[in-house]
């Protein structure tokens, strides 16, 4: 199944937006396999700078993981003051602490307004975000994290260095031939 839909401009991306290569995670806040591919993608986008747009959409699978909702409002909320990457890597470094005081805390750390950012999570106000992201995933048939598309295909290898940098190249390759 094909990203649904495809990025846009409300998406989060990293990168240029007109870079030749995409690479989409769906993750969860809370979920330790997303962070351990973090890393990797770190990785991956630091050998192609300039040349990969990453886009992370939110699937907080709220039946395992009680605190990922709040974790991903809070990078909403962050994304308002123009903090979400800053806000997302603070996430995936702390998952085992997203409580409220602890995301208000790291607003605090990472310079933001904090009786804004505490009064956006008080009133879910990343929560309509989030759910787009969710029925984007519905879409997709993503149900699980994290689940990743490059160039808008699903990608089912390992999440391995490795295995990841080769996927991605691989469709650069495809790319450069279909422009032909």
């Amino acid at each position: 199944m094909p990203l649904q839909p495809p990025i846009d401009e409300q998406d989060h991306v990293a990168g240029p937006f007109d870079a030749p290569l995409e690479l989409v995670m769906y993750g969860d806040f809370q979920c330790p396999y997303c962070s351990a591919a973090q890393s990797i993608v770190r990785r991956v986008r630091e050998r192609l700078d300039g040349r990969l747009r990453f886009v992370f959409r939110h699937l907080p699978l709220t039946e395992v993981h009680p605190h990922a909702q709040l974790a991903a409002e809070a990078a909403e909320s962050a994304a308002e003051q123009g903090a979400f990457w800053e806000m997302h890597d603070k996430l995936m470094d702390h998952q085992g602490a997203l409580n409220f005081t602890d995301l208000v805390r790291y607003a605090g750390e990472l310079g933001l307004n904090t009786e804004r950012f505490a009064a956006d999570l008080r009133k879910h106000v990343g929560a309509a975000r989030v759910a787009e992201d969710v029925d984007s995933a519905d879409l997709a048939t993503v149900s699980g994290t994290p689940t990743f598309f490059i160039n808008g295909n699903r990608y089912y290898g390992a999440f391995d260095l490795a295995a990841l940098s080769e996927a991605v190249h691989a469709a650069k390759a495809r790319a450069v031939i279909g422009a032909r």
